[in-house]
């Protein structure tokens, strides 16, 4: 069990958002432990978030991130923000997350922002509305992630272009500047390959020379 705990702390980035003292009644009395409210990620688009309870306060840290690490989601992203806007609800919390452009950061509260950081979105614009619960908030938080669409399923499921589809200039901006950089790896590739090749060719040419020379002997 500790080894698996330390693989997943080197794989996840962990924010401890709560930590509460919390009690139940038995017949005997109260008997008070601990609840800790944890999000992880990656960085690269994928989140979890969980709640553990226990006598003591690492155990219910080690609780919630197992589950989290159960309970993780993968979310499209463009560049270093969201492909669109979205709406998250969690009983009285409603989440407003837009996508913003390079260098305005992440515009959010504690909650909606540890989330955010772990999740490896740098810019985006959130509001929250309703209760300020922070449990609550980032329930909310991870319900509008689980609605993003990337623009290429969005083009799929209308049966249209994504140059065709209507998004902010913003995000038309990422994709253009992600396909010029898919198409710079893609050149890059082919030109190793190609001086690669003469290689070979020059190997197999003095092979056929030595083997000519036996022939003839």
């Amino acid at each position: 069990m500790d080894l698996q705990m330390e693989e997943r702390q080197v794989q996840y980035e962990e924010r401890v958002i709560e930590i509460r003292r919390v009690s139940k009644t038995h017949k005997g009395g109260k008997r008070l432990s601990f609840r800790a409210l944890v999000v992880i990620g990656d960085g690269k688009g994928k989140v979890g978030a969980a709640i553990g309870k226990a006598l003591t306060v690492p155990e219910a840290v080690r609780k919630a991130y197992e589950r989290a690490c159960k309970d993780m989601i993968e979310v499209p992203l463009v560049g270093d923000t969201i492909p669109h806007e979205v709406v998250g609800k969690a009983c009285t919390t409603r989440v407003l997350l837009k996508p913003a452009g390079a260098g305005t950061g992440v515009i959010a509260s504690g909650p909606v922002r540890a989330v955010m950081d772990v999740l490896g979105v740098k810019n985006v614009l959130t509001k929250t509305f309703g209760s300020r619960n922070k449990v609550n908030t980032v329930w909310a938080t991870i319900m509008a992630l689980k609605q993003l669409r990337s623009p290429m399923e969005v083009a799929e499921m209308r049966g249209i272009r994504v140059q065709d589809l209507p998004m902010p200039a913003k995000v038309k901006r990422r994709l253009i500047e992600d396909e010029l950089a898919m198409q710079q790896v893609g050149s890059k590739i082919s030109e190793t390959s190609v001086e690669e090749e003469p290689d070979r060719v020059s190997e197999g040419s003095e092979s056929d020379s030595e083997s000519t020379w036996v022939d003839e002997d």
